[in-house]
């Protein structure tokens, strides 16, 4: 139970979480009184905060009751499914890094980015590429490529429009060449990248797909320029990829 010491040195984040977390498993809707008595916070502050978080979706208002929001069930669900992602990829990616030798990468398109939720390493490399939940530019790694080459239209042509960084001398800074390359990876089903993302690292990378062919996620493996041997990675890497399309589209994890 919160006492009234602790509202004199709370965060405005600590308010906020007071807020949420005034609602019960079995709430229906509350008023702000209610609210404020929970959260042992004054009623002038709640009404503040719930005006705010009521702008943001984050809570819903009908009438003088406040419920839980739809953006709250949104962010849960961007949550449970790199969660979901990550368990049935974990043996797929051990598989594929065991046959190849190599680090095996997991990611998601957000935004103009790839995200990466797993990675299982392989083979010795200088300086790790990438750590779970970093980030980087869709359009110069082969996980971003693959992803966005099965996606719309409109998302290509977003990402391809919104300026492309310069992360290395080798990476696609211009639109139409990444339209044409996303163009060859659909036809082909594996995007590669080589030294476009960091220099002396290659990348080959499939994209994952659900129900009508929207792209889930990526699977990549990342190599050293001295130790690609594409002719056995890509064959590999796709079949890791229909694999996880496969297990996703039937919840199976084996």
């Amino acid at each position: 139970m919160r006492t009234a010491d602790w509202t004199e040195s709370v965060t405005v984040l600590d308010r906020v979480t007071a807020v949420f977390e005034a609602f019960g498993e079995h709430d229906g809707g509350l008023g702000v009184s209610e609210l404020a008595r929970r959260a042992n916070l004054p009623k002038s502050t709640v009404s503040r905060i719930a005006a705010d978080l009521v702008d943001q979706r984050f809570l819903d208002r009908d009438g003088d009751m406040l419920y839980l929001g739809v953006r709250l069930f949104e962010l849960g669900q961007t949550v449970e499914q790199p969660r979901r992602l990550r368990r049935l990829a974990l043996p797929v990616m051990t598989d594929l890094r065991d046959a190849t030798g190599q680090t095996v990468h997991l990611a998601v398109l957000d935004g103009a980015d790839v995200v990466f939720i797993a990675i299982v390493r392989g083979g010795p490399m200088p300086t790790p590429l990438a750590r779970v939940g970093g980030r980087l530019p869709a359009h110069a790694t082969a996980l971003g490529k693959a992803i966005l080459a099965f996606s719309s239209y409109d998302v290509e042509d977003r990402i391809a429009s919104g300026g492309l960084e310069r992360r290395t001398p080798h990476t696609l800074v211009e639109p139409s060449a990444l339209l044409r390359e996303l163009a060859a990876i659909r036809r082909t089903g594996t995007a590669t990248e080589r030294e476009e993302c960091a220099i002396d690292r290659t990348c080959t990378a499939s994209a994952i797909l659900g129900h009508g062919g929207e792209p889930i996620a990526a699977i990549s493996v990342t190599e050293s320029v001295d130790a690609v041997v594409s002719d056995r990675v890509a064959p590999a890497v796709r079949a890791a990829a229909m694999t996880l399309s496969h297990r996703i589209g039937t919840g199976r994890s084996h």
